[in-house]
């Protein structure tokens, strides 16, 4: 995924030279299914101009699209056709080849990737800690195995809850001096758990009412979006340690029974 947004990115900054009508067309969504369908066939201005809507369409279908197909080929045809400078014909002509050698490097790694997602999905599932994991808000199979992953599965790696949240950089350092004192985030820390736990923090807010009040309690005292979702990722690291240490699946109760005693 991350070898696939590199190549985003350089399709990105190709098409600003001289197709913005594509840039139009799919905005940040360069490495969609949709985006590299048309880009194979349309690689320039001038043969995006030539589309038609049906053959938008038919595009659209054979990459895979199946719902809202007429007005998403209409949106396109539309940004496609839209005024914009041109650059010289010769010119176009290389910056097609160009994308046209980005187009199918994206569109190879979407297949890779689809395949490697479901390894991971088969993978995880047979992992005796799984059941725990996807059972907390807002860890899927994806999420859930790169926590995982990032944590390791030995039962005695980490002494406490504590030991947890330290190698996770979730847990805040504070720093007194004087009459002063700041609270600060963890500059050492694993970063790629940190970022996964960071988005688990923020897909929890939809599936766990504990989990959105604790984040609501924290806006209303003056905190940012940013370091509520890190306290919110806090909490929810030590209520995954517990989880795993009892061997239990999450319970909403019972991980937010503080929570609902200091409200009550």
């Amino acid at each position: 995924m991350w070898e696939r947004r590199r190549h985003a990115n350089r399709l990105r900054s190709t098409l600003r030279e001289f197709y913005p009508q594509a840039l139009e067309a799919f905005g940040t969504k360069l490495s969609s299914r949709d985006a590299v369908a048309v880009l194979t066939v349309a690689p320039t201005p001038a043969l995006g101009r030539r589309l038609s809507r049906s053959k938008l369409a038919a595009v659209l279908r054979r990459a895979g699209r199946s719902r809202g197909v007429d007005a998403r080929a209409e949106e396109i045809q539309r940004a496609l056709r839209s005024e914009q400078l041109s650059a010289p014909e010769s010119l176009e002509r290389t910056y097609g080849l160009i994308v046209t050698s980005l187009v199918g490097l994206i569109g190879g790694l979407n297949d890779q990737i689809e395949r490697l997602e479901a390894q991971l999905e088969m993978a995880f599932e047979r992992h005796p800690d799984a059941e725990v994991l996807s059972s907390l808000p807002g860890l899927g199979f994806v999420l859930g195995a790169r926590v995982l992953g990032e944590f390791g599965d030995d039962p005695t790696r980490y002494a406490d809850a504590r030991a947890r949240r330290n190698y996770a950089g979730t847990s805040p350092i504070t720093r007194a001096s004087g009459k002063g004192r700041v609270v600060l985030a963890r500059f050492a820390r694993n970063t790629r758990l940190a970022d996964a736990c960071y988005q688990w923090a923020f897909s929890s807010l939809t599936g766990s009412p504990g989990a959105r009040a604790f984040y609501d309690t924290h806006r209303a005292r003056g905190k940012t979006h940013t370091q509520a979702l890190r306290a919110l990722a806090n909490r929810l690291v030590g209520i995954l340690h517990g989880c795993l240490r009892h061997g239990e699946r999450y319970r909403e109760e019972i991980a937010w029974t503080n929570l609902q005693h200091r409200a009550a």
